[in-house]
């Protein structure tokens, strides 16, 4: 086992495709193929599932990729510290529901941890495709949040796909809305005091069950509903509609200014909104700092 069959894991891995990873590399797809085949013989493991469909991490491959980024991470710092090595790009991906302050995690981690150059992802994203995200590797972590009435389902799902669930803090629901809104100035509202006003909510596209929207409450029918697919556009109908939202009443000031502000929602729900990611794999130290900015972020 070498260095360079450790990074042509990863390189793989992180592209989902042994053509692409060969073109980023500047080798040859057989020789790359080969590369990894001889590792896989050597180590009498098959680090990825092949298909019809293309290549992605088996169960094994999952493990064993936490310990070659880590292999890979420390010899980059060697190299780093002795030869004046330049870095290479470093890596990272998170997928997540529409959380303001996921966004501002992910600000955090490139002003602290960002080189000259470096490959980040960060996608706001359906509730399914987050967990399919994690399984494969696509991202590293992943967030989203349980309640009494998702839970089952959810976790049924985290538990097939061999994910655990963190928990970053625990909240009651709020309504998002302009501050122009004639409701923004009370201490609490009623489901029955927003019927009148449009409800937003994030598509969920073919896996649009009531178990994986992003709002609590799920099941409730509204007289004026209107489905979107980012956060810009559902910020926007908040102001240019007098529309509302149900999420954690976590927002941030630096990203979303002062027109939308929270107002706690009369109900007896808890939103536990946490992070995803394999059970058997280590974080990367991204991954790690990332949670640490998430932390940072949600409990201001």
């Amino acid at each position: 086992m070498t260095l360079q069959q450790l990074k042509y894991v990863i390189e793989v891995a992180n592209r989902g495709s042994i053509n692409e990873a060969a073109k980023r590399l500047f080798i040859s797809q057989p020789s790359l193929s080969n590369a990894i085949k001889d590792l896989e013989e050597e180590l009498q493991l098959d680090i990825f599932d092949r298909s019809n469909k293309g290549i992605t991490l088996s169960k094994e491959g999952v493990e064993f990729l936490s310990y070659a980024r880590q292999v890979v991470e420390q010899a980059e710092l060697l190299e780093s510290r002795y030869f004046n090595a330049k870095p290479s790009p470093q890596h990272f991906s998170v997928s997540t529901q529409h959380y303001a302050f996921a966004v501002n995690a992910f600000v955090s981690l490139i002003r602290e941890y960002g080189h000259d150059e470096y490959e980040l992802t960060l996608r706001e994203t359906k509730t399914y495709e987050i967990i399919e995200d994690v399984k494969s590797m696509r991202s590293e972590i992943g967030i989203l949040y349980l309640n009494e009435f998702n839970g089952k389902v959810i976790n049924k799902l985290l538990k097939t796909a061999n994910l655990q669930f963190t928990s970053l803090f625990q909240a009651k629901p709020h309504i998002f809305i302009s501050i122009k809104n004639p409701l923004a100035q009370q201490s609490m509202v009623t489901i029955e005091q927003l019927q009148d006003y449009p409800y937003l909510s994030f598509d969920q596209g073919e896996y649009n069950s009531f178990h994986f929207s992003e709002e609590i409450l799920s099941t409730i029918s509204h007289k004026k509903s209107i489905r979107v697919n980012d956060r810009a556009t559902l910020f926007n109908l908040l102001i240019g509609l007098n529309g509302y939202t149900i999420s954690t009443g976590v927002l941030s000031k630096d990203l979303n200014g002062n027109e939308i502000i929270p107002v706690p929602l009369d109900c007896e729900e808890t939103i536990n909104v946490g992070w995803i990611s394999q059970k058997n794999a280590a974080l990367s130290k991204l991954g790690a700092a990332y949670i640490d900015a998430l932390i940072t972020a949600t409990s201001n």
